[in-house]
């Protein structure tokens, strides 16, 4: 959008940030996926109706040829994408916390942004690749096949086979839609006002929405200013991918053992100190040091963005665990909408931020204010980091139940260890 329709750094980020106003309804979508039914499944249906709605969108780009050369047809079509991957998303969360649940896996979640960072890794370097040889048409067209084809494995999906319960035709008809709905919203304000769920929810959205992005106007400095390739901005997506894939994997491995609030606290300081990479590259400190503009770009371009998105783990491993059943769509659901929401009020701060400091496409040098602005703004919510709990709940009683079984254990190995069964009678 900005090279084709040579849009002003600021309205970049502000078409980028109401795309995703669909996000923020996120918590309506979960009521009606806990509270409506089709066909005895509440899961998969709405990842098809999801799915459904981003290929029609994707569809309309592919085959209307001045679909995507108009900014409000390629507005609407955005929109309407946006709409399904949200209802989709809801869906797929809450499927992953209630399979959680009824199988007692902790930390399913982990396992979950593995599998987005290795399809953002897969999405990145397919894209990027075919992006340089191919028209944006026809990319259009690739990107429907691939929807449609998960349409296809969604339908042929049935619910059960997943080992989530489903409802008979009586349970179906023993309530009405209203009676369902009015208890799932009943049941939200319920898990919602709890102090361990709400305290850990308005810092996190907190934390996001007070600091300023600026990712419009360094996206543009760096291409209008420094004369960066896209391309190289886009490879550095796909090794902030491989840096969110290694830290999910050691967060699931070593990290959610560690005291949560010391985890996120050391977290956001690594985030707001990844913000002030920008001004390195802003002042060209990165020349002094013999390293390229492209090469610095390459490997720190993304990192703040990536760490701001690991942040999001240990909440939703914490939201999962204190969620209540039968809830499950609806506090997801509700706790994305928050984030969303969070975030485009972070974009709207950076766009009236870079109005005050005059950032536009040809005078960057309030771009250095505003960085420092960001640095400062991200140290804040250290400030009540003392709300959130000092770890996973459950952590303590796992760790008292496994002294037991270890004393049981032992107990237990003196007599049936082979070698101490020989002992033992020397011994008495």
């Amino acid at each position: 959008m900005a090279s084709n329709l040579n849009l002003h750094p600021s309205t970049l980020q502000l078409v980028q940030n109401s795309a995703n106003l669909p996000m923020v309804a996120k918590p309506l979508y979960g009521i009606l996926s806990d509270a409506i039914y089709i066909g005895g499944a509440h899961r998969i249906p709405y990842v098809v109706i999801g799915g459904l709605l981003q290929v029609l969108s994707w569809s309309l780009l592919a085959l209307v040829p001045i679909a995507h050369e108009l900014l409000p047809n390629l507005i609407a079509s955005v929109l309407l994408s946006n709409l399904g991957a949200s209802i989709t998303e809801v869906a797929q969360d809450a499927l992953v916390a209630e399979y959680g649940k009824r199988h007692k896996i902790g930390g399913l979640q982990s396992y979950a942004f593995m599998a987005l960072a290795v399809g953002g890794i897969l999405g990145n370097l397919v894209g990027g690749h075919f992006l340089q040889k191919m028209p944006p048409r026809t990319m259009f067209v690739i990107f429907s096949s691939l929807l449609s084809l998960q349409l296809a494995i969604s339908f042929s999906t049935r619910e059960e086979s997943l080992g989530i319960a489903q409802l008979s035709g009586q349970n179906l008809a023993r309530k009405s839609i209203s009676e369902n709905i009015r208890k799932q919203v009943s049941d939200l304000v319920i898990a919602i006002s709890d102090k361990s769920i709400s305290q850990p929810l308005v810092w996190i959205v907190g934390s996001i929405a007070m600091v300023p992005m600026l990712s419009g106007s360094i996206f543009c400095y760096q291409t209008q200013c420094l004369n960066l390739d896209p391309t190289v901005i886009g490879w550095s997506r796909v090794i902030g991918q491989f840096v969110l894939l290694s830290g999910t994997v050691l967060y699931n491995r070593y990290w959610k053992n560690f005291p949560t609030r010391k985890l996120i606290g050391m977290v956001q300081i690594l985030y707001a100190s990844s913000l002030l990479l920008d001004l390195i590259l802003v002042k060209q400190i990165n020349l002094r040091w013999g390293i390229p503009n492209e090469v610095f770009a390459l490997c720190f371009s993304g990192l703040a963005e990536i760490v701001a998105q690991f942040k999001l783990l240990p909440f939703s491993v914490l939201f999962a665990n204190l969620c209540p059943k039968g809830c499950e769509g609806s506090l997801t659901a509700f706790l994305a909408s928050a984030l969303c929401l969070s975030s485009i009020a972070s974009a709207f701060l950076g766009v009236g931020l870079a109005s005050c400091l005059g950032i536009t496409s040809g005078d960057y040098s309030g771009l250095t204010t505003g960085i420092l602005a960001q640095f400062l703004a991200a140290l804040v919510p250290l400030r009540w980091i003392h709300s959130l709990p000092v770890s996973q709940p459950g952590e303590k009683r796992r760790k008292r139940s496994m002294s037991r079984r270890a004393r049981r254990s032992r107990r237990v190995g003196k007599v049936v260890l082979g070698s101490v069964n020989v002992y033992r009678p020397e011994r008495e």
